[in-house]
Formats: structure tokens, sequence, C-alpha cells
């Protein structure tokens, strides 16, 4: 069996949790939605995350344009967004159902799944095993306003389980038992047709769904696999075999070490005094024992804000490294899109590569690469300097970079032939 644990509006509830006049208003009824983030948009237009059931009420849906959601309840609270206290948040959650055995799969935040086949004979039987899910889930915050209880569901499926976790109450759980029988099925079919919005896969068909009128997964379900694979392709496809009950088994997450270093940035909240700061973090990072002499993949550059939230980057390199200046080039462009000065800035591995020795084969390519490079450089400076004089081609050198004249801070000066 499939257990679907889902802490609903996880994030809204992390990011309003250190604020207690945010927390009044949300117990009294007020409306509040999670902020847009700062560039989140490539149209220009922000649209506000998590809603509450206040703000559900009038109208206001998670990606909701800002402009229509404020339209929709004047009186509509904005809440910053926090990705790195959520993140952290969720990280705690995720490692502490992994501390009962279970191999878990996360989907987002706040909504995660793992099989109970392997796991009895740790608890004994699926209800001990859900018991133990709850208690570690409980167990894991600390906050001062912990996030709501966990709604459980079960079911032979991913979406199955999903479904049941989405009826079921805060207290009690609510298991579908398998393989999908008719009665099981006949469930399945009065569930809304909004379920599919929580998969990635089958999230842009909600709206052309709702145009042609399909309101349950049973109505989804007489249009024919045939007819949605004609309309809407492999998506189409997908969404019949989940509203039938079928699904894709489950892809547990693998274990990886997490290293993090952060540093408070003081003054040095912005500009070059910041990505001094990087530099910092990531000559500590790759100087921690915990490495091993292994290169980075992947890393996540957050920040905590003087105003107040936070912000967070996923860095993938193209190729795994170990050179810190290469790692520092590659994340300083990534700095320029904080969206306000920083308090604190941090950096952490989520991605390991393979050992810094494996990769020494890679050495003598690596210098016939730049020797073609350094070549064809200087021929194109050789080319301009023909074309446009000796001035043409000149670079930047760093004389007082601290000089409050910003003409001091940089000159220009030839290229050496």
């Amino acid at each position: 069996m499939v257990i679907c644990v889902h802490l609903p509006r996880f994030e809204l509830v992390v990011a309003a949790a250190d604020r207690s006049k945010l927390v009044e208003q949300a117990l009294t009824g007020k409306a509040l939605a999670l902020a847009p983030l700062p560039g989140a948009d490539a149209a220009g237009h922000g649209r506000v995350g998590e809603v509450s059931g206040a703000a559900e009420a009038h109208g206001v849906v998670s990606g909701m344009a800002l402009g229509e959601a404020l339209a929709r309840c004047p009186e509509l609270v904005l809440v910053p967004p926090d990705p790195v206290k959520a993140a952290e948040t969720w990280e705690q959650m995720l490692r502490a159902l992994e501390s009962i055995g279970a191999a878990v799969e996360p989907a987002r935040p706040g909504l995660a799944y793992f099989e109970t086949g392997g796991l009895r004979g740790i608890h004994g039987t699926d209800a001990a095993t859900i018991a133990a899910a709850r208690h570690a889930c409980r167990s894991a915050s600390r906050a001062p306003h912990p996030p709501p209880a966990p709604r459980i569901g079960g079911g032979p499926t991913r979406f199955c389980a999903l479904a049941a976790a989405l009826a079921a109450r805060s207290r009690r759980p609510l298991l579908i038992e398998g393989p999908p029988t008719s009665e099981a099925l006949r469930w399945l079919a009065g569930r809304p047709v909004g379920l599919l919005g929580f998969r990635e896969e089958t999230a842009a068909l909600l709206e052309p769904l709702e145009r042609l009128g399909v309101r349950t997964l049973g109505e989804l379900r007489k249009l024919g696999r045939a007819a949605l694979s004609d309309r809407f392709g492999a998506q189409g496809a997908f969404a019949h075999r989940l509203a039938c009950g079928e699904d894709s088994p489950l892809r547990a997450r693998r274990l990886e070490e997490r290293l993090e270093e952060s540093m408070e940035v003081g003054d040095a909240s912005s500009g070059a005094a910041l990505e001094r700061v990087l530099g910092v973090l990531v000559d500590r990072l790759l100087a921690r024992s915990e490495r091993r002499g292994r290169t980075l993949r992947a890393v996540t550059l957050s920040a905590r804000l003087l105003a107040g939230g936070g912000w967070r980057d996923r860095v993938v390199f193209r190729q795994a490294l170990c050179d810190p200046q290469r790692i520092r080039l590659a994340l300083s462009l990534r700095l320029l899109l904080l969206p306000a000065p920083a308090a604190v800035l941090g950096l952490s591995v989520e991605v390991f590569g393979p050992p810094s020795s494996e990769q020494g084969w890679l050495i003598d390519e690596e210098r016939v690469r730049r020797a073609a490079r350094a070549a064809r450089l200087r021929e194109a400076v050789a080319q301009m300097r023909a074309v446009a004089g000796q001035d043409a081609a000149l670079r930047a050198v760093c004389v007082d970079p601290d000089s409050r004249i910003p003409e001091r801070r940089v000159m220009l000066a030839p290229i050496p032939e």
C-alpha cells in the first residue's frame, strides 16, 4: 500500500509561523496569501502562492495573478515568502519520515509518498506504520507555531493515496484497499478533476478540461483514453490512467549527504563585498573533510533578507567541479538575482559528483582547450587592432575598488600581446 502524507498550505504556514500578528489574523478568518517571488514570472506579472481558506472563499486560488486576486479580495493580506525556511522545515519532515524506515518520494513541499510493504516487519501493521509516520511529523517540527497536522491517506497507487489524503480528516487517515476494485473506482470517480493539478504531467490539462465542462474524474474516464489521447496527446492518456486508478511506481529519493555553510554578511549585503563573502563560503565548503575529495554537481545558494523572508536558488553545474574559482564565477552571476540586501548568505551541496581523482584524465584535454581558447582570443585582439587601432582592445584593471570616487576604482590598460 502507498501512503500519502499531505500538509495543507505548508509554505504559507511556515512563512507566517514567526509572525504572531499574521497567525492571529489567520485565526480570526482573515484572507492570507503568499506574496509573489520577485522576478518569478517572466511576463512581469506576479502570481500569488498558497492561499488560506478564507481567501479561497473569495475565489482566490494559488497561481492567480496578483491584480486579479486583489480585485476579488481587496482585504487580502500578502505574506512574504520564505523559501529557505520552508526548505529547511520540509527537509526535517522528510528525514523524520525516513527515520521510521520509509523510502520517501517527495513530490513538493508538504506532499510526500512512501510504501508500507517493507515496513510491516518493523511496525507490524499498516495502522502502526501510519501512527509512526504521524508521530514523526509532529516531532520534526520545533517551531513555536508548527505546521498543521498531516492528512494521511492510503491506496494501491500514488494517485489513489493522494485522493484519499485530500479527503481525509486531520486526525483520521483514509485508506482505499487495493488493487482497484469497482467500489474503489466508484469512489475515485466522484473526486474533483482538480486532483490532476497535483501532478506535474497533467497540471496543464485543468484549464481546458474546465472549459469542456469536465468536473470529476468519473466524467474524465467516460471520455475514453483514445479521445483524450487524440485531443491532448500523452498527457491525456496519462490523465485517463490516473482516473482509472493506474499510476507509475514510486521513485524514492536518494539519500545524499548534505554539507552546509552560512555566514552573516553584516555591511557586505550587496556588491563586490558580497562576492567576497561567497568566496569564503566556497572555500569553507571545499575544505570540509566530509567532502572526501568529491566534486560538486549541484549546490543551493540561499540568503536571509534584511527586510524579512528568504531567497534560494538551485545551481546545477554543466560538469562536476572542485575548482573554487570556477564555482565562484558560476555562483556570482546568481547573486545578481537577489531581490533585496541579504543578512545571511548560505551555501549547501545538493548532489556530489565523482571524486576529483577520477577526472585526472581530463587534465590534458583541458589544457589543450585552454591553449586553443587563448590562441583564438589573441587572434581576435590582433584583428580588432588591425581594423580600429591599438587602443581598440583594452582590459579593465582594478586599481582601488573601495574608493568612493567611481573613476578611481577601475582603469583601462592595453592588452599585452
